[in-house]
């Protein structure tokens, strides 16, 4: 379970690493880069890269999604976004985009009033289902029920059922919680749920019936979840908690295997090498994908809960500012002309498994980890 420091009399607290703390080891064997296979499958879903797009919609438009699904990884849209609230969207997003840093919040909460609008659910997904690539779009758990049938309907490949922190066992006192098991038992379509934090929700998630458990809430260096709430995930542990979890209900099953999604502290190749190695099968990317030009936040980065009408947790603003602005493709696989590891992304992954002899992502899982604290 980790080392337990204690941090006064009768308190104690688990010892918990980031991802930046920890570092990958060279094997005694390498392997050419064209030797090396970076394909993920979700369900009966084939991916070339283990990417998952995170449904903010300062990344995903419907074409940003499809773009991205062509290119090898799974695009997600926030099915309570701007996409679904507007049916042109793209003015009040360059409004936002321009916006001083000391209004943009504001201007979010102002945009993000507007109602989501049932029938524009439908639209999106059907208007990506013609692109011949797997569609995913994310709802919030207390609204599962009332969007997921319209998704479903509209023929959407993979749900994802995401918040800040999700769990199997949610109370409530006035409405009739979301019961997962039960809810993804009666689905056709493969669920993604998470985030989660630790080894018990992981574990509790994967009881559900889910395809594949996100790990994390998405944090980067303009997420305020820990000067509001107090949360911060060391996303190294968190992701082995996970994988531990995950071994331990295959074993529990007999065979069937949930997916680990790393959703946060990912900024660069070498972090994805990182999330994996500690036991990822794939990672959701959101700020690294804004400064693509296909991403119509036209630079700027914000997480859904950022836009939070009475609690917002997040800065938006241009996480990278780059001119001209990458072509996603650049982003994804290069060439790149960056040497911090921001473009290029999926390449800097078959190198580092190359360097340390890899030939597939779940094979990779195995390499060598040191603490460089």
């Amino acid at each position: 379970m980790g080392e337990l420091v204690e941090i006064g009399m009768g308190k104690t607290a688990r010892r918990g690493y980031h991802l930046h703390q920890v570092a990958i080891v060279p094997s005694r064997r390498t392997r050419d880069t064209d030797d090396v296979s970076t394909a993920w499958q979700l369900d009966a879903f084939e991916f070339t890269i283990p990417l998952m797009a995170h449904p903010s919609d300062a990344t995903m438009s419907p074409q940003t999604a499809v773009a991205l699904g062509k290119l090898g990884g799974l695009g997600v849209l926030n099915a309570e976004g701007v996409w679904t609230r507007y049916s042109d969207p793209l003015p009040l997003l360059a409004k936002l985009a321009a916006a001083a840093d000391a209004e943009r919040t504001a201007v979010a909460q102002q945009i993000y009033a507007e109602p989501v609008k049932p029938e524009l659910i439908t639209e999106r997904i059907v208007s990506m289902r013609s692109a011949g690539v797997p569609i995913a779009v994310r709802i919030s758990p207390q609204h599962t029920l009332e969007y997921a049938p319209l998704a479903v309907a509209a023929g959407v490949d993979v749900l994802v059922i995401q918040g800040t922190i999700v769990s199997a066992e949610h109370v409530c006192n006035t409405d009739a919680p979301l019961n997962l098991k039960q809810f993804i038992g009666e689905l056709e379509v493969p669920v993604v749920v998470g985030g989660c934090a630790n080894y018990q929700t992981a574990l509790h998630l994967m009881r559900t019936g889910a395809a594949g458990v996100i790990v994390g809430m998405g944090a980067n260096r303009w997420i305020t979840s820990d000067q509001v709430l107090g949360i911060r995930v060391p996303m190294a542990t968190a992701i082995a908690d996970a994988a531990a979890a995950r071994r331990d209900y295959l074993d529990e099953t007999g065979g069937r295997y949930v997916h680990v999604v790393a959703d946060g502290d990912v900024h660069t190749s070498g972090d994805i090498g990182r999330a994996i190695a500690c036991g990822a099968d794939a990672v959701m990317l959101g700020e690294p994908l804004s400064i693509a030009a296909q991403a119509p936040g036209h630079g700027a980065w914000w997480h859904p809960v950022s836009t939070h009408p009475k609690l917002p947790r997040g800065v938006i603003a241009h996480a990278a500012p780059r001119q001209p602005l990458a072509d996603l493709a650049a982003v994804l696989h290069g060439p790149s002309d960056d040497p911090g590891g921001a473009l290029n992304l999926f390449g800097g992954l078959r190198r580092i498994m190359a360097k340390t002899g890899y030939r597939d992502v779940k094979s990779f899982q195995r390499v060598d980890l040191v603490l460089d604290l």
